[in-house]
């Protein structure tokens, strides 16, 4: 079976969100933080606890990694016991699979810098934003991306404006499909976003597949099933490549 868990990592029970923010005290390091959310069991772990382990795997695939097709990128990463179902790992692992494709596609970058610099930055985006701030993680990673590989700042020009349509443009397929929200499935799309983004705004080809489907349903306890556009069932069977480990 697999080691993820699509609720609390102490307990596996459903997590459950506040509306306010209340301290709590991470049950990992210790230290207390203001947070809206925790599990049934009032377990509490920290951003940083939950994507500490995650970050470091994400780096080190990105950085050896010779692929160009972003999706097959992303799914090994996820199959990884450290990428959870959710969380915060998420808003470094989408940028920093751009990053790794952008580079192998022939993008004048320094890889090891960026991706450096796209964990210090995603590390910073807090889990649980694509509901609080109206603004999911998945989408900022993609906006940062541009940012980085462009060398935006907030005095910049056509680059700045590069990055935040870019940011806008994932938001806008995220939210075309609506919540609960799902960390795999954002992923996706604002990857999607930014590939053809990329394409026509930096003339860099980064590869996708014809055809993207999820093997991480069973898994999310509100995955919206056919109601998402990657969801596995009998209408749209199996592509040979992207069939499902055994767990």
């Amino acid at each position: 079976m697999s080691d993820r868990k699509s609720g609390c990592l102490i307990c596996g029970k459903p997590l459950q969100y506040y509306e306010t923010e209340r301290e709590m005290t991470c049950v990992r390091c210790g230290k207390a933080f203001r947070s809206n959310v925790s599990c049934e069991e009032s377990h509490y772990i920290c951003d940083v606890c939950h994507a500490e382990r995650g970050a470091e795997i994400i780096l080190e695939y990105c950085q050896t990694s010779s692929g160009k097709d972003l999706i097959k990128m992303v799914q090994e990463m996820m199959e990884h016991p450290f990428i959870h179902m959710h969380g915060n790992e998420h808003h470094i692992m989408v940028g920093a699979a751009l990053i790794a494709a952008y580079h192998n596609a022939g993008g004048k970058i320094d890889r090891r810098t960026a991706l450096q610099e796209m964990k210090v930055r995603g590390s910073k985006y807090p889990g649980g934003s694509c509901g609080f701030w109206g603004c999911c993680g998945a989408a900022v990673s993609t906006g940062m991306f541009l940012s980085i590989v462009t060398g935006a700042t907030p005095l910049s020009g056509k680059s700045w404006g590069l990055a935040n349509r870019m940011t806008a443009q994932a938001l806008e397929q995220i939210g075309k499909v609506g919540g609960p929200r799902c960390c795999k499935r954002n992923s996706f799309l604002a990857i999607q976003a930014a590939a053809e983004f990329v394409e026509k705004n930096l003339g860099v080809h980064m590869e996708m597949p014809k055809r993207i489907q999820c093997c991480f349903s069973s898994e999310n306890r509100q995955c919206l099933k056919k109601g998402c556009p990657y969801y596995i069932d009998s209408d749209r069977p199996l592509v040979p490549c992207m069939q499902p480990k055994q767990k």
